[in-house]
């Protein structure tokens, strides 16, 4: 178990090589590896106290130095992790995958900590809410973005902001759909290559979210709520008769536009088979149709105000599940797509959720015990610095055959061509038999 351990450690530290490149003071460049590595090893808690005295230091002010009390920047280390995160399982066939994840929190001054819905729970708590992007391929996740919101209450406090060293970029308020618009920016800038934009429907409910996709040329499909209003494809405009006043300047439809629920109703359903898990076959029954979303300027209708006019034209995709819920989804891929590709590239997301469970079970992202911003931003940086590499060893093994490693459904060469965009994605019906899920403590036997 020695030699074995001394074997990852050693792998770590080479893999490692051009990130500590990026980091200027030799003190950092000491720390990072120990740091990622008491992350990656065992023990239960994985804030900067335990893991100093479980990797033998003689106390934990290096480590907490490196993390939370020392000036330096980390966006060398985000820019590479990006390009490794590319190089594993970026490619034309990948899914950028956008969500957040909670951490709950004790407590008012931890950086952004205040009562927020926290997906994790399902209910509101005391919670700090980080947005994530992640890049899949297949079924392997990489972690490349976790953004911490701020919510009203810290952005109108200076006082919070300036004890919690939130940098100045950063103290405006923004959304969840804004913070995720500016992390895919950066990740396009960077070059990494994907096929389709993933979300949920809270990010989906946003016109501006699905609106900022498309004007970057962006494939993409999201959840949306039940109630969002779509025009059918054959939606005529017309220009009614004003009573009185000047003429209207704008034509509006000939037909209200209906509730996404109602206009699934009334077609088939079909049952379809999107992937084969560890417990058997994942299905459920999908129904789609070409519409029109209701999302267009806002314009007076009949009486009414604040009525959209039709908007882009989009697939609207139901999901009926076995347990008699249903779901609603909006993406923009070819008016030709297979339902079955439609609903494997809808469920694709799933693959975020294991990587948000697999970054607090295993490797400690709601861990830390520091209240600032950058200390907060750094250990989520090492923790997906920690996971990619762990993907990399998985991957390796996987193609060298190994048993137990898990085989990718698609090859560990990156791909040569840049990232897809609506004109030229075209999604793939899945393959027979997927990937199975990693287990919860897959890390284990990537460092054996």
């Amino acid at each position: 178990m020695v030699e074995q351990t001394a074997a990852w450690r050693l792998d770590l530290r080479h893999w490692l090589e051009p990130f500590l490149m990026r980091l200027a003071h030799p003190a950092r460049r000491a720390m990072c590896p120990l740091y990622v590595a008491g992350l990656i090893g065992p023990g239960d808690r994985k804030s900067v106290q335990p893991m100093a005295w479980r990797l033998g230091l003689g106390g934990h002010d290096g480590l907490h130095h490196f993390i939370a009390a020392g000036v330096w920047d980390a966006a060398p280390l985000e820019a590479e992790l990006l390009a490794r995160a590319d190089h594993l399982v970026g490619g034309p066939d990948a899914y950028l995958v956008i969500d957040d994840t909670a951490l709950p929190k004790k407590g008012t001054r931890s950086v952004g900590v205040a009562p927020q819905y926290a997906s994790t729970l399902g209910k509101n708590a005391n919670c700090q809410t980080l947005v994530s992007v992640t890049l899949a391929r297949g079924e392997v996740p990489v972690p490349l973005a976790l953004r911490l919101f701020l919510p009203e209450a810290w952005t109108g406090d200076l006082e919070r902001l300036d004890r919690a060293r939130v940098p100045e970029a950063f103290r405006a308020a923004r959304t969840k759909p804004e913070i995720a618009i500016a992390e895919l920016d950066r990740v396009i800038t960077a070059g990494v290559r994907f096929g389709c934009v993933l979300a949920d429907a809270g990010y989906g409910i946003s016109a501006a979210f699905r609106g900022a996709l498309s004007a970057r040329g962006l494939a993409w499909a999201v959840g949306i709520p039940r109630i969002q209003k779509v025009f059918l494809t054959g939606v005529e405009m017309v220009w009614p008769a004003a009573a009185r006043g000047r003429p209207r300047r704008t034509a509006v439809p000939g037909t209200a536009s209906v509730a996404a629920a109602a206009v699934l109703g009334g077609i088939p359903w079909r049952a379809i088979t999107w992937r084969h898990g560890t417990k058997g076959a994942l299905k459920a029954e999908f129904a789609a149709l070409r519409v029109r979303v209701a999302d267009g300027p806002a314009v007076r209708i009949g009486g009414r105000v604040n009525q959209h006019l039709p908007g882009e034209e989009v697939w609207l995709v139901g999901e009926r599940r076995a347990s008699g819920e249903r779901k609603y989804y909006l993406a923009n891929l070819p008016a030709d797509t297979d339902l079955k590709v439609l609903a494997a590239t809808i469920k694709a997301r799933w693959v975020c959720e294991q990587a948000h469970q697999q970054l607090k079970e295993e490797l400690g992202l709601d861990h830390f015990e520091g209240r600032s911003w950058p200390g907060l931003h750094r250990h989520a940086l090492m923790t997906m610095i920690a996971f990619a590499f762990l993907q990399y060893r998985r991957l390796a093994a996987a193609g060298r055959g190994e048993k137990g490693a898990g085989r990718p459904t698609a090859g560990t060469k990156p791909a040569r061509s840049a990232p897809g965009h609506r004109g030229s994605y075209r999604p793939r019906a899945p393959t027979a038999r997927a990937m199975p899920a990693l287990p919860t403590a897959y890390y284990s036997y990537c460092t054996t």
